[in-house]
């Protein structure tokens, strides 16, 4: 049997598939866990509702739970409000960087001051220059984009602010 706490400290743990350097509660999907006597459930977000990563990252989370002594773990979907980048915890979008990936500004920020053509300047997570260019709008998943570092000339992926 787990406490809430101890389920949230459990999942604070499981890596990201695609981002394995961020765990699910950084990137934001994990919205709430209850824990009872009977079971521990867990409500999440998928990044977007097609996201081929949402399976996965189910298994992974009753997996680690039920290692830590949960006898049942149930994961609940839920697309409303929409996965946004701004859940995404503050020291996770450092670790995106240091890990090579530009992580996303603000939603909020982009969508009030930008049109939606709007490619937005993005700094080289691995010299600092601001001298890039989008190379794709889409990188290895639909939630990136593909630039490119014109001086040290690195491709690199930056997580789109959604």
């Amino acid at each position: 049997m787990l406490s809430e706490a101890q389920a949230w400290d459990v999942l604070a743990r499981v890596a990201d598939p695609e981002i394995p350097v961020i765990s699910v509660t950084e990137l934001g999907i994990v919205r709430e866990v209850a824990a009872s006597d009977e079971a521990v459930e867990v409500v999440v977000t998928p990044t977007y509702s097609g996201c081929p990563a949402t399976e996965a990252i189910a298994r992974s989370i009753v997996d680690a739970l039920r290692e830590a002594g949960a006898a049942q773990v149930n994961v609940r979907t839920r697309l409303a409000p929409p996965w946004s980048t701004d859940w995404i915890a503050p020291g996770a979008k450092e670790k995106l960087r240091r890990y090579g990936i530009a992580p996303p500004g603000a939603v909020a920020d982009a969508a009030a001051t930008q049109p939606v053509s709007f490619v937005p300047r993005v700094d080289c997570p691995l010299c600092g220059s601001r001298n890039t260019e989008r190379l794709s709008a889409f990188g290895a998943t639909a939630c990136k984009a593909l630039y490119r570092c014109r001086d040290c000339r690195e491709p690199f992926e930056h997580f789109k602010p959604i």
